[in-house]
């Protein structure tokens, strides 16, 4: 079943972040532990499975942090939640798979369709500028 994690929904807050600092800036760990209330071990796993993606790049040492690889126009929320979820799929792919066992295959296939042409459609600068005018938005309420 398709479930997107905490972990998954942080690896998206924290790209969000990264991309809206300069493109040559490293953003110390223990900087984006405090500013979103995470501890610096659940961060830095999070951290570790986005570079292993190559989405973002690490340096240690007291200049060090993180930063993102590529422009935020470049990077797809679906590859940033594949990083962290592996495969999107709302069903298992399996031949005991009870949706095929069924006869709903094509639906689940379509389903599927659906979830991935969304988010491989959307941007991570699209989703910084979606969330900028929503906030804008709640201000007025």
């Amino acid at each position: 079943m398709l479930k997107i994690s905490t972990r998954g929904q942080y690896a998206l807050l924290i790209m969000t972040e990264l991309a809206g600092q300069p493109a040559d800036k490293f953003i110390p760990l223990k900087l984006l532990s405090h500013r979103h209330n995470l501890s610096v071990k659940y961060l830095e796993q999070i951290l570790i499975q986005l570079s292993k993606a190559g989405l973002v790049t690490g340096v240690r040492g007291s200049n060090g942090g993180y930063r993102l690889v590529k422009k935020p126009e470049k990077y797809t929320t679906g590859e940033i939640l594949r990083a962290l979820e592996g495969d999107l799929s709302p069903a298992s792919a399996t031949k005991n798979n009870v949706f095929t066992d069924i006869g709903n295959n094509d639906y689940w296939k379509e389903f599927e369709n659906v979830i991935n042409n969304y988010v491989d459609s959307v941007t991570l600068d699209k989703l910084i500028e979606k969330n900028n005018s929503d906030v804008g938005w709640m201000c007025y309420i």
